[in-house]
């Protein structure tokens, strides 16, 4: 290397020294907290907590999940306000009650801590509250979008097992179900509860008392893993029509096994990866996407597994 090119080298790393220190810098003291409505027992929200957690460790910021332990939004409100009483950069919360937490999300907001809502609630909502975005799946338009395509399908009635019927959001996945399949909702929704043997037993007794319902929509793995166990032990796995919202391992599996025809997948990776990573660049850098994010709906089936077979439960 000539003399001149030494000077040059040596300059170019002096100079960028200060950058490298610079950088190092920004990356500290940001952190930020999701919040969710999910009761512990809620499996699916574990590769809500793995999004977090990586985008956590890619950003270089501290992240923290929190939730209330049996799912009771009035516990959530508060576990809200004690985050933001915290002094964190960001709170990222879903918002599947707007009577209930819309105070309390609020509040956060005129405090001057920045909140993405995601998951629950709608983008409407989310600039009502306050929000910088909104991180998710239209509840309503993915289940309009299911009872199309199961119109389609030949589809007149169905089953919609509603394990968190407390939440709007889950009675919006119901009810745009119907009117996607040009049906009125009536007496097609139970509220199934949340333990796996009362679910099981309530799709039994309703598929007993209605022998000709054409299909089965369940909401998440909470009900569609009972009602799997149901279906075999009633006979009709295979040959009830049978969509789910969300992934998991049982419901991979059942749709592998041709038990269950679809599943709607809302990516909730992205719902807890993306606020991270926009939040951080936010704050450092002052930039922000100018419209919010559709995560969902896509229609996972028998055909397009391979990922979502090795990552389920886990990154899908």
């Amino acid at each position: 290397m000539s003399s001149l090119m030494k000077k040059l080298a040596l300059a170019a790393t002096v100079a960028a020294a200060p950058l490298i220190a610079a950088g190092a810098a920004i990356a500290e003291g940001e952190k930020y907290v999701l919040v969710s409505h999910a009761p512990d027992s809620d499996s699916w929200w574990n590769t809500i907590k793995n999004g977090i957690a990586l985008a956590g460790d890619q950003m270089g910021v501290e992240v923290e999940y929190r939730n209330p332990p049996t799912g009771d939004l009035a516990d959530m409100a508060r576990i809200i306000e004690q985050a933001a009483a915290a002094g964190p950069d960001g709170i990222i919360t879903t918002l599947s009650d707007y009577d209930v937490l819309s105070g309390p999300i609020k509040a956060a907001v005129d405090s001057g801590i920045d909140v993405i809502i995601m998951n629950s609630g709608t983008p409407d909502q989310a600039r009502e509250v306050g929000a910088l975005m909104y991180v998710g799946q239209p509840e309503y338009d993915a289940g309009f979008a299911a009872g199309q395509r199961a119109k389609g399908d030949g589809v007149g009635s169905f089953l919609c097992v509603n394990h968190y019927i407390s939440s709007p959001s889950s009675t919006e996945r119901c009810q745009g179900f119907a009117d996607g399949l040009g049906i009125d909702l009536g007496n097609q929704m139970i509220d199934s509860g949340q333990d796996p043997a009362e679910i099981k037993n309530k799709v039994l007794a309703y598929l007993s008392a209605n022998p000709e319902t054409d299909a089965i929509l369940t909401l998440g793995p909470t009900s569609a893993d009972p009602t799997l166990l149901a279906l075999d032990e009633n006979g009709m796995a295979g040959d009830i029509y049978f969509g789910t919202f969300d992934l998991g391992e049982e419901i991979v599996k059942g749709i592998k096994g041709g038990v269950i025809n679809w599943g709607i997948d809302q990516q909730p990776f992205l719902q807890a990866y993306l606020p991270v990573v926009v939040l951080t660049n936010y704050h450092r850098y002052g930039v922000l996407p100018g419209n919010n994010i559709n995560s969902g709906p896509g229609f996972v089936t028998a055909d397009g597994l391979t990922l979502v077979e090795k990552y389920a439960g886990e990154y899908r």
